[in-house]
């Protein structure tokens, strides 16, 4: 399958509001991309995101990530078959003591 040639600006702007968005590099700033797209792109940068790395990527650098929405582990592990504990945030996340709710 041959890759479209994609740009930064490609994506929305909403994503990367503090951060120089032609410095980044698809290569270089994966992380970062990965993880704005995942928990605040639209579905247009989805599928810029899956055409640009693929789900496998895309999923192996999620489960490293340390902070991601509940929303967007949900997702990305139904997409890649990962189960939940398998991300690095989810346990975090279950490890942190949340406050009280009274």
């Amino acid at each position: 399958m041959k890759k479209e040639s994609v740009n930064i600006n490609d994506l929305s702007s909403h994503l990367f509001w503090d951060v120089d968005s032609t410095s980044l590099d698809f290569s270089q700033n994966e992380r970062l991309i990965i993880q704005r797209v995942l928990d605040y792109g639209l579905f247009s940068d989805w599928k810029i995101l899956i055409n640009q790395y693929g789900i496998e990527k895309i999923a192996s650098v999620a489960t490293q990530l340390k902070d991601l929405d509940k929303k967007s582990i949900s997702l990305i592990s139904l997409l890649s078959g990962i189960p939940r504990k398998k991300f690095k945030c989810y346990t975090i996340k279950q490890s942190t003591n949340q406050h009280w709710h009274f």
